[in-house]
């Protein structure tokens, strides 16, 4: 590495090379967050900025809530939404994970289910745990984000991280962004960190295919790298490799479509867009997810609910 190259991202969410040029707008985009969780926009508003662009089909995939695709009001006007969510699994026992963690989208799961709004709901009082034990590290380390954190109001439903004290944090002058805050102060090996607890993958692709959902793994760069881990989620349940990830590169995602066709994992993508970097429309410019992902989803979710129901 040269001396004038850049630090390398987190090899979890972006790699380098060659960026994607979109051959057209994307019209799916699988992979979003709303203010629910540790987005920034309400969900009408990101579902009217998807449309803006042309997304046809878009799934909201709050941290550990529904309540983002549950606070839309009924339309029939493009984009369709589908109920998603994204598990942050803990996966200690699993050597060379950069935080011990898989992240696990659910695609399509019903958000009736009451036994998945259960295992949700004790997802996010374990968010609720981990947010003030960094609020209280902080604080010894004089980083105190208490007048600030005193004035958050998250609406019904809504999950907390460590995005939103990321955000606290600049608002208190102890970080210049929320990109510093995370790499300085927040993240694995930080001084600010806490480890997370909660459910692990295995639990979380159960409870996904419980809900009739497909379970995804998310923005996993390395999944070529680590096929037989990919292959014994598979063996679990997994349903889906997210391949189309905005910020990967042209040869990661070749990479990840070979792994996706030799496991016959539905080769989903989104923007992961949470909205401190740039606007939604900015965001989906860099994002291509071919058409034809949207019947491999609709086939997959068929299926799994033709699984649920005779369960």
């Amino acid at each position: 590495m040269s001396g004038s190259e850049p630090e390398r991202p987190d090899p979890y969410r972006t790699t380098h090379g060659e960026r994607l040029v979109p051959p057209h707008p994307s019209q799916i985009d699988l992979h979003t967050h709303t203010d629910r969780s540790d987005g920034l926009l309400p969900p009408a508003r990101l579902v009217a900025e998807a449309a803006a662009v042309g997304v046809r089909l878009l799934a909201i995939t709050d941290h550990d809530t529904l309540a983002g695709f549950r606070d839309l009001p009924a339309s029939d006007r493009p984009p369709i939404v589908i109920p998603g969510v994204e598990i942050n699994s803990v996966a200690e026992a699993i050597e060379g994970l950069r935080e011990g963690e898989l992240h696990i989208l659910g695609l399509g799961v019903d958000p009736d289910d009451e036994a998945f709004e259960a295992i949700l709901t004790e997802q996010r009082a374990r968010r609720v745990e981990r947010f003030f034990r960094i609020v209280r590290r902080l604080r010894s380390l004089g980083l105190s984000i208490d007048d600030q954190v005193a004035g958050l109001e998250p609406a019904a439903g809504a999950s907390l991280g460590r995005p939103q004290i990321a955000r606290l944090l600049v608002a208190a002058g102890h970080a210049a962004s929320v990109d510093d805050a995370m790499a300085r102060i927040l993240g694995r090996g930080r001084p600010g960190y806490e480890p997370r607890a909660g459910i692990g993958p295995d639990a979380a692709i159960r409870a996904i295919r419980a809900a009739g959902g497909l379970a995804v793994l998310a923005h996993f760069a390395e999944a070529n790298e680590r096929r037989d881990l990919v292959a014994e989620l598979k063996e679990l349940g997994l349903g889906g490799l997210e391949v189309h990830y905005r910020h990967f590169s042209v040869a990661t995602i070749t990479a990840l479509q070979q792994v996706a066709r030799e496991l016959s994992l539905v080769p989903t993508g989104g923007s992961d867009y949470h909205g401190d970097r740039e606007t939604y429309a900015e965001a989906h410019a860099a994002l291509y997810v071919p058409d034809g992902v949207a019947e491999l989803l609709h086939a997959a979710l068929r299926r799994s609910a033709g699984l649920t129901t005779s369960e």
